[in-house]
């Protein structure tokens, strides 16, 4: 399965998914080359009905999912019914779902609730976007782990909420200031990245800030030795120090 884009399924416009006429369902009109065919979960058009029986038609009326291969078509129904779960406990888990961005339709599922938890963890995330910040504003755990995250928008300072955040293994070379910024942050994880320095000069917002886990990153020895000798009113966790190879 390929990664999913911003329409979820990540399938090029135009695409030939084996045939015109089940995309057709008898419409006439003249194709102009145009056709999308990739599943587009911002579509609330109640007129298209899914001929598929086992999708479900309230997720089928939220995208053309019967004009995707099915095994895009299972990825959005995984994303949409996780979507719907988040409703009812206020929990969105769309962990290991490929994403290669947040989808708009994700946000637009999401629009009437308030979320405590978000779960990205195992996608394939390069950036979040600055409106993640103000569309869920509420959540006071935010989970980014395992992707390839190299900075967050400093929008991510509105997070009043937030209490814990998980970015470890991702692709972070210096860790990003916006988190000193968070007013609740009370635990930070920041293993296994490539984080090579850390401004220690930087002023730190939140008073319940109590870890700071740094273990596993390539920290230089001078920049070990800072943080080592720096005094903090948390815990700051950072590896043995290691010999340099230069």
């Amino acid at each position: 399965m390929r990664p999913f884009g911003n329409d979820i399924t990540n399938i090029p416009n135009g695409g030939n998914n084996g045939g015109n006429n089940g995309s057709n369902n008898g419409n006439n009109e003249p194709n102009d080359g145009n056709d999308n065919r990739s599943t587009n979960l911002s579509s609330e058009d109640p007129s298209e009905e899914s001929t598929d029986p086992s999708i479900p038609p309230h997720i089928a009326r939220i995208g053309g999912i019967v004009t995707c291969p099915p095994i895009a078509g299972q990825g959005v129904i995984r994303v949409v019914q996780r979507c719907e779960d988040a409703k009812e406990n206020h929990k969105l888990d769309l962990s290991s779902c490929e994403l290669m961005q947040i989808p708009d339709a994700v946000y637009h599922l999401m629009r009437n609730t308030e979320l405590v938890t978000c779960n990205l963890s195992g996608n394939v995330l390069k950036s979040v976007s600055p409106k993640f910040s103000q569309k869920f504003s509420t959540i006071t755990d935010l989970n980014l782990s395992h992707n390839k995250l190299s900075r967050l928008p400093e929008e991510f300072a509105s997070l009043s909420a937030l209490t814990k955040l998980n970015i470890s293994n991702n692709s972070f070379i210096v860790l990003p200031q916006v988190v000193f910024k968070l007013q609740s942050l009370a635990s930070l994880d920041a293993q296994n990245n490539a984080i090579l320095e850390i401004d220690t000069d930087e002023a730190i917002t939140s008073d319940n800030l109590a870890l700071v886990d740094l273990r596993n990153n390539p920290l230089s020895r001078n920049c070990r030795r800072k943080l080592q000798n720096f005094k903090t009113p948390f815990l700051l966790e950072i590896s043995k120090d290691v010999d340099d190879d230069w």
